[in-house]
């Protein structure tokens, strides 16, 4: 089942069609299609190698379907020219899977980046957004000069979230939010995530294995698989499917008609 929504009163920030894309011999994408609504929370799950990352990368533009053709607010933006691209990009807010803080900036510095470096603003204006960006994540003042080397593993997830947003990106990607947290500190960045998505009116994209994410952030599940999306609905219907292939993945079983090749 493949619930994506055609209802035309239901405007599609993100849209994929029979989107493809191979390294050499290798087929990472063999048809995508998928569907994000503006100010839809959309999250992409699947096993390591499926083609997550592949997705957000042509949707970024950092690769080139071979085959089919991504549209952001209605419009074409495979192969357009660099200038239409930067236009696109700068819509768009990124959480990487490790923070991917600059070492040589400090703390308000990294959360500030793309309003000086993206959009030119005062270092004196940019300065005081950054400590509010950081407030809506939890964090004072108190930690804006430090350096990332000087804060923990989830001090940076939520820097790097505050990054995300304080530009007041349309579109936020999320690649494994809570990648390398424990179970507790992931939870809260889950919750941070889902309140300032909210709180900004963003479109949100993810990827990730932890399925306590999928169930905390997500409107729609996107099952990725064998280089097509095979299954499409709501974390209800998820918990309720019997297709086989997201039963095995959701619960995390060895036995199913999802195959891993074991170490000789």
């Amino acid at each position: 089942m493949n619930n994506e929504s055609k209802n035309p009163s239901e405007p599609l920030k993100i849209e994929l069609k029979n989107v493809k894309r191979h390294f050499g011999k290798k087929k990472v994408l063999d048809g995508v299609d998928l569907t994000v609504k503006d100010g839809e929370s959309v999250v992409i799950i699947g096993g390591s190698g499926t083609g997550k990352s592949v997705t957000l990368k042509c949707i970024l533009g950092l690769l080139t379907p071979q085959e089919g053709n991504i549209f952001f607010d209605g419009q074409s933006i495979v192969g357009i020219k660099k200038s239409e691209r930067d236009r696109v990009n700068n819509k768009i807010g990124m959480l990487f899977q490790y923070a991917a803080l600059f070492d040589s900036l400090n703390i308000w510095q990294n959360v500030a980046f793309g309003l000086i470096y993206g959009q030119g603003m005062a270092k004196h204006e940019a300065y005081d957004i950054a400590i509010e960006r950081l407030a809506d994540v939890g964090l004072g003042e108190d930690v804006a000069p430090l350096m990332p080397d000087e804060v923990s593993g989830g001090m940076k997830k939520r820097i790097a979230l505050a990054r995300a947003i304080a530009t007041k990106p349309e579109v936020i990607f999320f690649d494994e939010p809570t990648t390398g947290l424990d179970p507790i500190t992931g939870d809260v960045i889950n919750e941070l995530i889902r309140d300032c998505v909210k709180n900004i009116g963003a479109t949100a994209l993810s990827i990730t294995h932890d399925m306590s994410s999928v169930r905390k952030i997500a409107d729609r599940v996107a099952m990725l698989y064998q280089g097509k999306i095979i299954w499409c609905d709501t974390v209800e219907a998820m918990d309720k499917t019997d297709n086989p292939y997201v039963r095995q993945f959701i619960t995390g079983s060895a036995e199913g008609p999802i195959k891993t090749n074991p170490r000789q």
